[in-house]
C-alpha cells in the first residue's frame, strides 16, 4: 500500500518562499503520476499541480503558475513543491496524492477524484 507523508509546512510572511516535501513509500515512484492539492478553511479541496510519472507532463492551477514548481526525485521517492512569493491567499492544508498510471506521459485530471492516495497534510500559513 501507497504511503505519503508530507512535511515543509509552516507559518510565512507575504512575499517569502517555503519548500513543501513528500516522502512516498511501499512502491516505486516511478509508476505514479503524482500530484498537490490545497485546502483553505471554507473551502473545497483543489489541485495546484501535477506531474505525469516521466516528468514530461505537468499542470499548474493558473492561480499558482510561475510561483510554484513541482518536482519529483525517483530515486529518493520523494516529491516536492517549491513555493515562492507567497500570498495570503495561499494559507491552507497542503496535500501530496499519487494515482498509478501505465504510461510515462499520462497524466490525470489534476483534481482530487482522479489520486485515490493521500497524504495527511501539512498546514501553510501566510500572514505578516
Amino acid at each position: 500500500q501507497l504511503q505519503l507523508v508530507e512535511s515543509g509546512g509552516g507559518l510565512v510572511q507575504p512575499g517569502g518562499s517555503l519548500r513543501l516535501s513528500c516522502a512516498v513509500s511501499g512502491f516505486p515512484l516511478d509508476y505514479y503520476a503524482i500530484g498537490w492539492f490545497r485546502q483553505a478553511p471554507g473551502k473545497e479541496r483543489e489541485g495546484i499541480s501535477c506531474m505525469s510519472s516521466s516528468g514530461g507532463n505537468i499542470n499548474y492551477a493558473d492561480s499558482v503558475k510561475g510561483r510554484f514548481t513541482i518536482s519529483r526525485d525517483n530515486a529518493k521517492n520523494t516529491i516536492h513543491l517549491q513555493m515562492n512569493s507567497l500570498k495570503p491567499e495561499d494559507t491552507a492544508v497542503y496535500y501530496c496524492a499519487a494515482h498509478r498510471t501505465w504510461s510515462g506521459d499520462s497524466l490525470p485530471r489534476c483534481q482530487p477524484p482522479h489520486y485515490p492516495s493521500w497524504g495527511q497534510g501539512t498546514q501553510v500559513t501566510v500572514s505578516s
